[in-house]
């Protein structure tokens, strides 16, 4: 794979004023490696799986998930949680 194959998407979800995840940020190349860059800098989890990232980065950036992806982004969201309680758990006990 070379490093214009990476592809990368940036969501958001504010429960006050979105009713699905909206795409902030999409690229393919240095651009999601710049984006990849700043979501960890910023302490922002990172999932990674190629066939997502195809899928997302056909969605223009401003609007919202499709319903027919909540599924697929629900499954994400849970294994970030799912990372942060055992990376917590791990802490602890330091």
């Amino acid at each position: 794979m070379s490093k214009f194959d990476k592809k990368a998407v940036a969501l958001k979800y504010d429960k006050d004023n979105d009713f699905a995840p909206v795409v902030v940020a999409s690229g393919y190349g240095p651009i999601a490696e710049k984006i990849i860059d700043i979501a960890e800098k910023q302490g922002i989890p990172v999932y990674r799986d190629d066939s997502v990232a195809s899928m997302l980065c056909m969605l223009d950036v401003g609007k919202n998930i499709p319903a027919d992806l909540y599924g697929i982004i629900a499954k994400i969201y849970c294994s970030i949680l799912m990372s942060a309680e055992k990376y917590k758990g791990i802490n602890a006990d330091n």
